[in-house]
């Protein structure tokens, strides 16, 4: 996982109005907390940010240059986007330590093609683990390449590099493999969902009027 450096700069106006005067400049109101120590309120320039994240994943180390302070080592908590307008509204910052272990998500990638007239579900998108912070992986990647029906693949047997733990429930569901319907099956299925449809039956013309 790569370090990715950001200058920021600290906040001291608060409340809506500031968030907004914050968004409007070009920058995104954050909030770093950790290790016992005061939060510290941030502005981070959100084109560097969002590049950052989409570049490397939510799970990229920040070193983040602070104005006036020393620069200090971040993983990103929480992004909070407008539900509409699709900018990113507010963002957590963790603090954290060279050396230090995290928990953190990462994606769970599947590779390779299943035996023929088979269908590849997947269960899992992530698994949780931990990892020390500059080393966290970008996504695991999990071969299906030749998997026979009946194949299932639990979060234990994911392999998982030297120094990452499994935090998920071993048991865990990632993907499984079954027999892929055959389209005569899948014909048969709509025949089915057909037949249980049930038509308004026409009022009896004959019926006597009250």
């Amino acid at each position: 996982m790569s370090e990715v450096r950001i200058s920021v700069e600290p906040r001291t106006e608060f409340g809506k109005g500031a968030a907004r005067r914050t968004r409007r400049a070009g920058k995104i109101p954050a909030v770093l907390y950790g290790h016992g120590s005061d939060p510290k309120h941030l502005s981070l320039p959100a084109v560097e940010f969002a590049r950052a994240v989409r570049d490397n994943g939510q799970n990229a180390v920040l070193t983040l240059e602070v104005a006036g302070s020393s620069n200090e080592l971040a993983l990103t908590k929480t992004i909070t986007a407008h539900p509409i307008k699709n900018y990113i509204e507010h963002v957590d910052l963790l603090l954290v330590k060279r050396g230090e272990k995290v928990t953190v998500n990462v994606p769970v990638v599947l590779v390779g093609d299943a035996a023929p007239g088979t269908l590849v579900t997947q269960d899992l998108n992530e698994l949780e683990v931990e990892a020390e912070a500059l080393h966290i992986p970008e996504q695991f990647e999990v071969s299906v390449e030749g998997a026979e029906d009946g194949t299932q693949i639990h979060a234990s047997d994911v392999q998982l590099p030297k120094g990452v733990t499994l935090s998920s429930a071993p048991e865990g569901l990632v993907a499984s493999i079954s027999e892929a319907p055959s389209a005569a099956d899948m014909e048969s299925e709509i025949d089915a969902e057909g037949a249980g449809v049930v038509e308004d039956e026409p009022e009896d013309a004959t019926a006597s009027e009250s």
